[in-house]
């Protein structure tokens, strides 16, 4: 009997141990979608404020296309979220009303006990009757087994009433959470239809704009090209300044590299100690390097993509375009030294930064808050960003290289 009972208690434990570890891992997940929610809703608002405060850009029917795009699928990943939230309160609610039930038929059998121990302790309450049970002893032994039973009983009564207690607070407090969540179920719902028919509304408009684009497509295409010839050889530009200065750092190195890197080969620096260091320190922090800018968005992604509207037509971005607002800074994404300054035609300044063999590049900047040389410290401000004449954007290239290899600065920089 004793075995059976352990094993009874035993599964009850583990029950309860599964359950609240779910029910933490489920509090966990809620967490993390709801921060994803936020920062997705954010992003809205970001695009909102950005296009609100540049009215040139309504000017060319491409970046008009481009922004909607770029909110579009934003706020579809919203939905999704939403959903996702909507869904894991539905299995929370679920299992609180499961959990009511149960507290429920807990504490009614709870109370049916206890009110039959109550009557039982009421028909033999008299003192004459607890006086006559323990005269009524065969030997002293016996007398004090009897004493020490009627204070266990009396204690345990006592617990059965602290555990009616414990059961109608847990079950208010249930119940509480339960409307919580079919509110917070409720709001989340009424959320997503007010997205739902913000989403259509940006699809009309997206519609409207395809189709004047369709209409002069040969244009529009010749557009692309044009800005994209212009990129390839602002890129070009870059990997050539990058080239000769990691030849010019070498000279002065102990190694005393003196040979001309080979064109469309890998240039690499010859590293000091010191350097070294600072290289495998920038590599500890892939992933979690700092924003190259306070607040604003990707507005153009690394590598070759697809255009949105021309199915026909990629585009190739050697780092990625950073949206911000007006008089927007660009601040550096890690400790290092300003290696090169060039100003770059229809590029405006851009800032080299070195990390040992790693460097990050800074472009379409004007008024710079540095100098050749500067030791500059993480999320210290470089420059300020300039406004693109054609549409009115205030955008910031940044770029990541290893020696004279460009990487992808998304998988380097926290959360982009």
């Amino acid at each position: 009997m004793q075995l059976k009972q352990f094993y009874t208690f035993s599964l009850l434990i583990l029950l309860f141990l599964g359950g609240s570890a779910n029910l933490w891992s489920q509090n966990d997940k809620q967490a993390e979608l709801e921060r994803q929610r936020r920062a997705l809703m954010s992003q809205i608002e970001e695009l909102s404020k950005l296009r609100q405060s540049n009215k040139k850009k309504e000017m060319n029917v491409l970046n008009q296309v481009e922004d909607l795009d770029s909110k579009i699928k934003t706020r579809e990943n919203l939905i999704k979220v939403t959903n996702s939230q909507a869904n894991l309160l539905t299995q929370k609610i679920n299992q609180n009303i499961n959990r009511i039930s149960d507290l429920r038929d807990e504490l009614a059998k709870l109370k049916d006990d206890y009110a039959a121990m109550v009557q039982k302790s009421y028909k033999s309450k008299s003192s004459q009757s607890r006086i006559m049970f323990l005269l009524s002893s065969e030997s002293f032994l016996q007398a004090y087994k009897r004493v020490q039973y009627m204070k266990q009983y009396s204690n345990y009564r006592k617990k059965q009433g602290d555990q009616i207690k414990e059961r109608t607070a847990l079950l208010q407090e249930t119940n509480n959470k339960l409307i919580e969540q079919k509110e917070q179920k409720q709001q989340l719902i009424a959320q997503n239809k007010l997205e739902q028919q913000k989403l259509q509304e940006e699809k009309k408009q997206q519609d409207a704009l395809i189709a004047t684009i369709r209409e002069k497509e040969s244009t529009y295409v010749a557009q692309i090209n044009k800005k994209q010839a212009e990129a390839n050889r602002i890129d070009k530009e870059i990997d050539r300044i990058i080239r000769e200065a990691i030849a010019a750092s070498n000279k002065n190195t102990a190694t005393k590299t003196t040979a001309k890197p080979e064109v469309g080969k890998l240039a690499t620096f010859a590293l000091t100690p010191a350097a070294k260091a600072l290289a495998n320190d920038f590599v500890s922090n892939r992933g979690k390097l700092d924003w190259p800018v306070e607040r604003g968005r990707v507005y153009k992604k690394f590598g070759t993509s697809q255009h949105p509207t021309l199915p026909n037509i990629t585009t190739y971005n050697s780092g990625v375009e950073i949206e911000t607002a007006p008089g927007g800074v660009a601040r550096a994404s890690f400790k290092g030294t300003v290696f090169q300054i060039q100003v770059i035609k229809g590029g405006g300044y851009a800032v080299f930064i070195r990390h040992g063999n790693y460097l990050t590049v800074y472009q379409n900047l004007k008024n710079l808050k540095v100098k050749l040389h500067d030791q500059v410290a993480t999320k210290q401000a470089i420059g300020e960003i300039a406004e693109n004449s054609f549409s009115g954007k205030t955008i910031l290239k940044f770029l990541i290289y290893k020696d004279s290899e460009r990487l992808n600065p998304e998988d380097w920089v926290y959360n982009m």
